[in-house]
């Protein structure tokens, strides 16, 4: 498009596939964040007194008692985790991360640090915290969590992703129940998540979420749950997130973003992308070596993706040349890779504008023809693939 603004400072116009990735820009902002943010610029407000205003509209969607907004989910973390350490005392507050109170051991199952561009537990040892891995990556009994609490453990973290191990690990229900029995509060790494309330119905004392996701408001994360917690956690904004702090356009946008969200068409935007995800299906059927299966959210999020197979064999291509490819394409598709060694990718229908899906189409059509035109199959080491992951941010500025 000649309007497109990426084009007009020399960025790429890529098409996102992946989901709702941060390091894509997240999602599509909605029109009534984008008008609040432009009708908030030009004023000068009362930021605690806007935050107060927020925590009403968090409230109200999620069920908390309270909640507030900042800079990202991971800020949300480390705000949270803070705040279960010093409680209200200005003093210890100031002298995070560094001089940490003597109770500052936070519990995680090991199965649930993963990186969602930084690590979890990273998030967590911001905050002067002591991170305390349970059980084993792939398995986490009662047992592991009973004895991993001492009167040195502030909190427990449980992580709602869909880079978590999906097997073997105790659901939120029995970490809350073990965590309670014994007077540890749970916070809830719910960056991704489509359900506002059932962290928080299931037991959580905190809930953490990204504002600029499937939310579609601006960079953001939204920290909401017990009136107590949420206000120890707003006060590390005088500590350690004094950098994690965000603007009056951003407070606003989410609320806004909040409310537009209780009159959304969920049900519309699901039929949409139904279509989008038939439109693939059938541009794929048939075609040697590929595989098209459409799958729902591993965390429960209502709505699917799909999976595209590759078998290099037939369709002359492996799933990571082939991801490689549409990105490197006119226009650059950005697909979901992050298992892409299975020689399996994912298309995400949640991020397009109208027509781009048809874009998708187009493109998937000319790399699997020209791989199946290749006279050998396009494979590259995966190592190599794995060696030059983080070249280009290694090298900024050029």
């Amino acid at each position: 498009m000649s309007d497109d603004i990426r084009t007009s400072i020399g960025l790429r116009p890529v098409i996102n596939v992946s989901g709702t990735m941060t390091s894509l820009g997240a999602s599509i902002v909605v029109p009534e964040a984008i008008a609040a943010m432009s009708s908030i610029l030009p004023q000068f407000v009362e930021i605690n007194d806007l935050q107060r205003k927020a925590s009403v509209v968090i409230a109200r969607l999620t069920g908390a008692e309270a909640g507030f907004v900042t800079a990202s989910c991971s800020a949300g973390i480390s705000l949270a985790v803070a705040g279960t350490m010093t409680g209200n005392n200005l003093l210890a507050i100031e002298k995070l991360p560094d001089v940490a109170p003597e109770k500052n051991e936070v519990l995680v199952q090991m199965g649930h640090v993963v990186s969602y561009g930084a690590p979890v537990d990273q998030a967590i040892r911001l905050a002067g915290a002591k991170v305390v891995l349970v059980g084993q990556a792939t398995s986490t009994h009662r047992f592991h969590m009973e004895n991993a609490i001492t009167e040195k453990t502030a909190a427990a973290v449980y992580v709602v992703s869909h880079h978590v191990v999906d097997y073997g690990l105790l659901n939120l229900k029995e970490f809350v129940e073990i965590a309670h029995a014994k007077g540890v509060p749970v916070i809830v790494d719910a960056a991704s998540e489509y359900d506002l309330r059932i962290f928080l119905e299931q037991g959580a004392d905190v809930a953490l979420y990204s504002g600029h996701k499937f939310l579609g408001g601006p960079t953001s994360g939204i920290v909401a749950g017990r009136k107590e917690l949420v206000r120890n956690a707003f006060l590390q904004n005088m500590g350690i997130g004094r950098g994690m702090k965000v603007g009056k356009e951003s407070i606003f946008g989410v609320m806004a973003a909040l409310e537009a969200w209780e009159k959304r068409d969920h049900a519309g935007i699901r039929e949409r992308e139904a279509g989008y995800l038939d439109l693939w299906r059938q541009t794929l059927e048939g075609r040697p070596g590929v595989t098209a299966l459409i799958e729902p959210d591993p965390t429960n999020n209502p709505l699917d993706r799909m999976r595209v197979i590759l078998k290099p064999e037939e369709a002359h291509i492996t799933a990571w040349d082939m991801a490689d490819a549409l990105a490197r394409g006119t226009p650059p598709i950005i697909v979901r890779d992050h298992e892409v060694e299975h020689q399996y990718f994912y298309l995400d229908p949640c991020n397009l504008h109208p027509g781009q899906e048809k874009l998708v189409a187009i493109r998937l059509v000319e790399e699997l023809d020209k791989a199946r035109a290749s006279n050998e199959i396009i494979a590259t080491p995966i190592e190599n693939r794995s060696k030059r992951r983080f070249d280009g941010v290694l090298r900024w500025p050029d």
